[in-house]
């Protein structure tokens, strides 16, 4: 992944450096393991534990023989001298690439679950500081009913803890190790060796695997990984409508110094909700990848692993980024209540046609002749005309139904939201 969407902490994962830290450490692990069953000498063991892999020597050796595990263990055991016969024992290469891909990917969804848990926290601290901020709901980009911006940040809240609940699932799911050799039949390297060495590499096992540890899990752990990014896109797309000019309810923070058009000087543009809804793009499209990975020939090809030394660590790498931009972006929200208000007021309180036709079904009338009355004034009162109250207000038929002072109650929005409140304790937000 490119330098601009790598933050540090995962990209150490993710580099070359931690890639064959990785891999030292099975193969460290796999000697102490067979030291104790006797096949390694202690002597050799105390030299073996301060073995180190020079990346550049074995890229070196890697030209040569076309094979990166065959590089890795040459250049490994050019730094133990005679105990180099030892590194390796019993293993096939991908007993310590799976194995340690599953370590990087069990770090890296470590490093994700900080970042939702950070942006879950954000969300919530929103939700509650507007909980009762009233603002225009809207269903097909057209306003509906009064909603709460609060209440709109509390679904994203309950999305993010469900996210992050799979997550917890994907997490365990991949960090399984095996050692099992060639084909899986552990003819080489014993069952409660593999355990063991696991067991110390902080993995469970892949209770039965072939030369590979079977890609369903890979799969399943990349379409979590879009999961998320198809939620940070949701959150991301409402943001970018919100600060339309014409809507201007909330907008992404500008800081001093931010230029957002190298042609226009007036322009703020919500660049960063706009770059997130590109990279859930690109996480949709890694899932894809990685579920054609699931079908190999037999007991392994190669197929996957091309595909995997992009799509694992740029999935990765990319939503670490985006969690991080959108927590951000949402900590420093620039909110506009007043705007809200003043949008709830543009058709002229036609947004209220629902409970005045619910107040006259209650009073007796037909619900479609309700319904055809009320959309008759909403449409009138949309277009230009007197408001929706105005024209109830001025209907015989309506006042000596429902009364004028009833009325008046239905146009007020907050006895409607009241019920947020409910919401809120559901989701263990505070309401006070």
């Amino acid at each position: 992944m490119i330098g601009r969407y790598t933050r540090p902490e995962m990209g150490a994962i993710w580099s070359d450096e931690g890639k064959i830290a990785r891999w030292l450490a099975v193969e460290i692990a796999v000697c102490e393991a067979w030291a104790e069953r006797g096949r390694i000498p202690a002597g050799a063991l105390a030299v073996l534990r301060k073995a180190t892999c020079d990346i550049e020597r074995m890229r070196e050796i890697e030209r040569e023989v076309d094979h990166d595990m065959i590089a890795f263990t040459r250049a490994t055991g050019e730094s133990v001298g005679e105990y180099a016969r030892y590194i390796h024992l019993g293993l096939t290469s991908s007993d310590v690439i799976d194995t340690a891909l599953a370590m990087q990917l069990r770090d890296a969804g470590a490093v994700l679950d900080r970042d939702l848990a950070a942006l879950e926290a954000a969300v919530a601290g929103q939700a509650v500081r507007h909980r009762m901020t009233p603002m225009m709901g809207r269903t097909h980009g057209v306003h509906a009913e009064p909603t709460t911006f609060g209440l709109k940040m509390a679904v994203w809240y309950d999305e993010l803890r469900r996210q992050r609940r799979r997550l917890d699932l994907a997490r365990e799911d991949i960090a399984v190790g095996k050692l099992s050799g060639a084909v899986g039949t552990h003819a080489h390297v014993p069952v409660d060796l593999e355990e063991e060495v696991c067991a110390r590499l902080g993995l469970g096992v892949a209770p039965a695997s072939t030369q590979i540890i079977q890609r369903d899990r890979h799969a399943f752990f990349l379409s979590v990984l879009a999961g998320i990014g198809g939620t940070l896109e949701k959150m991301a797309t409402e943001i970018r409508h919100l600060q339309r000019t014409e809507v201007r309810e909330a907008e992404e923070p500008f800081d001093p110094g931010n230029m957002g058009s190298s042609a226009m000087p007036h322009k703020r543009n919500p660049h960063a909700s706009e770059r997130i809804s590109g990279i859930a793009r690109l996480l949709r499209g890694y899932a894809v990848t990685g579920g054609e990975n699931v079908a190999l020939w037999h007991e392994r090809d190669i197929s996957h692993s091309s595909a995997e030394r992009v799509i694992l660590p740029d999935a990765c790498i990319v939503l670490d980024f985006a969690l991080e931009d959108m927590t951000d972006i949402i900590e420093r929200l620039v909110v506009y209540p007043d705007q809200m208000l003043k949008n709830l007021e543009i058709t002229g309180g036609a947004i209220f046609s629902q409970p005045v036709m619910l107040a006259l079904v209650d009073a007796g009338m037909d619900r479609t002749a309700a319904y055809k009355l009320v959309q008759r004034y909403a449409h009138a009162s949309w277009e230009g005309g007197p408001s929706l109250r105005a024209a109830l207000e001025n209907d015989p038929e309506v006042t000596a139904r429902i009364g004028r002072d009833r009325i008046a109650e239905l146009f007020d929005p907050a006895p409607q939201l009241r019920a947020v409140d409910a919401v809120f304790a559901r989701l263990g937000l505070p309401v006070a």
